[in-house]
């Protein structure tokens, strides 16, 4: 991994963003690591990028806080970012891998609905960011084959997003949303 000092740094925002629930802040992170990740085809990076991109997504809804299991959940993938952090402070990158590939397995220990939904979360999560990576110049079938997707599932998602655009695709809490409502009716 090249470019340690610079995914440290993504990570260490990445934690004070989430202290904040900045998921809007979280997802501009992953994409950062995109860049690199593209360059380098780094399957590392390209894990990590999706493990922060599901974690917008994850403190984005709200519902799913409700589900058995998801304070234990949330409070381990907590400690897994940390623990990632200071492998990397310590230089330590088979220690960082041997975390990202932890995080794989907290997923793994889930049952239910709250598993299944965060296997969707991981699904969704390595289908954009494959898209990101396409968006980099990489092919569509190597880049279906690094993130572990189909070549049908990567065509579908970039047809409905504008390669090249600026799309956060950023959903709005149903609080602020009727405020605009009320603010355009008024």
């Amino acid at each position: 991994m090249q470019e340690k000092n610079h995914i440290l740094k993504i990570l260490k925002k990445t934690q004070e963003s989430l202290q904040k629930k900045d998921y809007i802040r979280i997802k501009s992170l992953s994409d950062k690591i995109i860049h690199q990740a593209s360059t380098e085809q780094d399957p590392d990076i390209i894990s990590l990028a999706i493990i922060i991109y599901s974690l917008s997504k994850l403190i984005e809804r709200e519902s799913y806080k409700t589900e058995k299991n998801w304070n234990k959940f949330y409070s381990d993938y907590i400690k897994n970012i940390k623990d990632m952090i200071q492998a990397l402070e310590k230089n330590n990158l088979e220690k960082f891998r041997y975390e990202i590939e932890s995080n794989r397995i907290l997923i793994e220990k889930l049952s239910g609905k709250l598993k299944q939904f965060i296997e969707d979360v991981f699904r969704k999560a390595r289908v954009n960011k494959a898209s990101k990576i396409y968006e980099h110049g990489i092919s569509m079938e190597k880049t279906a084959k690094i993130l572990g997707i189909t070549i049908w599932e990567l065509t579908e998602y970039a047809g409905q997003t504008k390669t090249g655009d600026i799309n956060l695709a950023v959903t709005i809490p149903i609080e602020k949303r009727i405020k605009i409502a009320e603010e355009i009716f008024k």
